[in-house]
């Protein structure tokens, strides 16, 4: 298997609401607030359901790897419910590898209200549900160890179980690659993620905003000494002034498309995760990895949803 991914299973519910609804339940825009399932019912109770579709950031990203051809797989934790079924049966469609027998759980399979604002702007609210529950026992070392890279996201890491299977999973691995998913997920754990990029991640995945608050900087001078000083692969990407690797002391940069009819963000970074390690699997150059990354998450925010459709 070229990559395995790891993350939170969650089935993304879209809506599109006003800037109003934002302010009025005091949610931040473009930002991931955690919730318990009374408020995720009671933020729902009086929207229209858009379109209900399995997500999780890095399980978006394997669907686009998927997509390109690849051989990969992932392993979330989900309830053996209706919504667990479906999640399921979504990334068997897509020909990901599903890595994770679901059981009997006394919590529900986690969901995620993503609120899609006119500015194609997207807040997320997540419920959890089993896939925060995730521990060792649901991570195979031989799965792990029979992939080329896993692929970690900053959204499952918290301590307890999550960190040790998150531990279990970094051990077992060739080559780690992990993504930074959110300001927010930073800020709660900046200290342990600091951690992770200097001392066991292969490839990481930023945007400017996020590399910026881990290491407590406005310089994005500073960001690339940083980065240079780690002798690894990071990627960051940085919206309408594109993207950037540094990989040593070499530091590589691709312009952002133009004239994009921009409907929605979501999945953006996931695609272009996607877009990027499918490079570096196929043995392209950073440039073109960098250039693949930028296609598909161009393409994903000129439509609704985090799963490329006509790719």
């Amino acid at each position: 298997m070229k990559i395995l991914g790891i993350g939170n299973a969650i089935v993304d519910v879209l809506c599109r609401v006003d800037d109003e609804f934002l302010q009025k339940n005091s949610l931040t825009k473009s930002t991931m607030k955690l919730i318990d399932e009374d408020e995720f019912k009671n933020l729902i109770s009086n929207l229209s359901i858009e379109e209900t579709i399995s997500g999780g950031s890095v399980a978006n990203s394997i669907v686009g790897l998927s997509q390109l051809g690849n051989n990969v797989g992932f392993i979330g934790k989900i309830k053996n419910d209706d919504l667990g079924q479906k999640y399921e049966d979504g990334l068997e469609k897509e020909k990901v590898k599903y890595l994770y027998e679901k059981k009997e759980e006394s919590i529900p399979t986690g969901s995620c209200l993503i609120l899609i604002t006119p500015d194609s702007e997207r807040t997320m609210c997540t419920f959890l549900g089993i896939a925060g529950k995730i521990s060792e026992e649901d991570i195979n070392s031989n799965d792990i160890k029979n992939s080329e890279i896993t692929f970690l996201e900053g959204y499952l890491w918290d301590e307890g179980n999550p960190k040790k299977a998150f531990n279990k999973a970094i051990e077992s691995s060739n080559k780690v690659a992990m993504s930074l998913s959110d300001l927010f997920c930073v800020e709660r754990h900046k200290k342990d993620f600091l951690n992770l990029v200097k001392h066991k991640l292969d490839i990481v995945f930023a945007n400017e905003q996020e590399i910026l608050n881990l290491l407590s900087t406005k310089s994005f001078e500073d960001v690339i000494d940083f980065c240079k000083a780690q002798k690894k692969d990071i990627v960051i990407t940085r919206g309408e002034k594109g993207s950037i690797a540094v990989k040593g002391n070499d530091v590589y940069e691709c312009r952002a498309e133009k004239n994009l009819n921009i409907t929605d963000l979501t999945g953006a970074g996931d695609l272009f995760a996607a877009g990027y390690l499918h490079g570096i699997i196929n043995n392209l150059s950073v440039n073109e990895s960098l250039q693949n990354g930028t296609k598909l998450s161009s393409k994903i925010i000129q439509q609704i949803g985090a799963r490329l459709v006509n790719n």
